[in-house]
């Protein structure tokens, strides 16, 4: 009763990629220097929702005090998984980011150079510019995790969309409610 219970000690990093392959993230996610990134900052456990992505990264129980790691390919819903994260690392997929953010969680976002006409990339970098999370691409997640410092972050306040509909609303002759 008086104990510590050992589920408050965990500390979970979240990695989605959403429903496409992004491969190149979850290698990097599973090269030793960014798992030790996670360990020395306190990070206990890395899930990893890797999607149709092929890249199976290695597994572990987190024994002798490292970072546990375990991975799946989709859920129904990834919600439980953000609102028990302590870290999310994840696409640049509006509804990842934005779904994130509503739930106040840090967030690295990592753009998939792969795509074609990458707009994804022009609202991470917007989001980053404005401090509601940090933006990488594979290559610089480890620098990005060294030099960031989550405190930094800005709560993302989401915009009133009522003036716009009402607007849209009217145009179409519906009523004004």
């Amino acid at each position: 009763m008086g104990g510590t219970d050992s589920v408050s000690l965990k500390r979970i990093v979240f990695l989605t990629v959403g429903t496409t392959s992004f491969d190149a993230l979850v290698k990097v996610a599973d090269t030793l220097e960014v798992k030790q990134e996670l360990t020395r900052r306190g990070y206990t456990h890395l899930l990893i929702q890797m999607g149709r992505g092929t890249y199976l990264p290695a597994e572990s129980i987190g024994e002798d005090g490292l970072l546990a790691v375990d991975c799946f390919t989709f859920s129904s819903s990834i919600a439980d998984h953000l609102s028990s994260a302590s870290l999310v690392i994840s696409h640049a997929g509006s509804g990842s980011i934005f779904e994130t953010l509503r739930l106040g969680k840090p967030l690295i976002v990592v753009v998939n150079e792969d795509l074609m006409d990458n707009h994804q990339s022009e609202l991470a970098e917007e989001l980053a510019e404005r401090k509601h999370l940090y933006c990488a691409h594979p290559q610089s997640l480890h620098q990005v995790m060294v030099g960031m410092d989550l405190k930094s972050l800005l709560p993302y306040q989401p915009g009133d969309a009522t003036p716009v509909a009402k607007l849209i609303n009217r145009f179409l002759g519906f009523p004004d409610d």
